[in-house]
C-alpha cells in the first residue's frame, strides 16, 4: 500500500492531536500534578493587600521589630522589649508551600516577650511565617520566608 502526501499529513495531524490529548488527560487526572492556589480566597486577599502594606510600614517605625530564631525546642519569636506584653494581641500563621496540610495558625499568648512554636509541629524545610499583631490600636505585620 502506497501512502500519498495528503494521507501522510492527516496521519501526522492525528498523531500530534493524540500526543497532545494524552498529556492533557494525564495532567488533569494525575494527583502528582495537582497544584492549588496559595489561599482559597485569593481575590479577597488581594483586596486586603494595601492594608498589609500599611501594617508592614507601621512595623518599621518600631525601635526593634519582631525577630525569630531556631532553637532546640522550636522557633522562638521575640517581640520588642519596650512594649507591654499584656497589650500585644494577634496571631502567628505558618505556611508550608509544599504541603497545605501542614499549615497552622497560633494565637499570640505571651507571659514574657517570647513566643515558642514547638518543634513537633514543624518539619525541616521552607516555611513562610506571618505575624499579624496589634498594640495600642496600631496594627503590625511581620512576614518572612524561613528555613527550619
Amino acid at each position: 500500500m502506497k501512502i500519498n502526501w495528503g494521507t501522510a499529513i492527516v496521519i501526522a495531524f492525528i498523531g500530534f492531536i493524540g500526543f497532545i490529548m494524552y498529556f492533557v488527560v494525564n495532567m488533569a487526572t494525575n494527583d502528582k500534578y495537582d497544584h492549588d492556589l496559595v489561599v482559597e480566597d485569593y481575590y479577597q486577599q488581594e483586596l486586603k493587600f494595601q492594608n498589609d502594606i500599611d501594617k508592614e510600614k507601621n512595623s518599621k517605625t518600631l525601635k526593634t521589630n519582631v525577630s525569630w530564631q531556631k532553637t532546640q525546642d522550636g522557633i522562638l519569636i521575640t517581640f520588642p522589649e519596650d512594649l507591654d506584653i499584656k497589650d500585644i494581641k494577634g496571631k502567628v500563621f505558618l505556611y508550608r508551600p509544599s504541603n497545605k496540610q501542614l499549615d497552622f495558625e497560633t494565637p499570640i499568648s505571651l507571659s514574657n516577650h517570647n513566643l515558642l512554636i514547638p518543634d513537633n509541629r514543624l518539619l525541616d524545610g521552607r516555611w513562610n511565617i506571618t505575624i499579624d499583631w496589634t498594640y495600642d490600636n496600631n496594627s503590625y505585620l511581620f512576614k518572612e520566608a524561613i528555613n527550619y
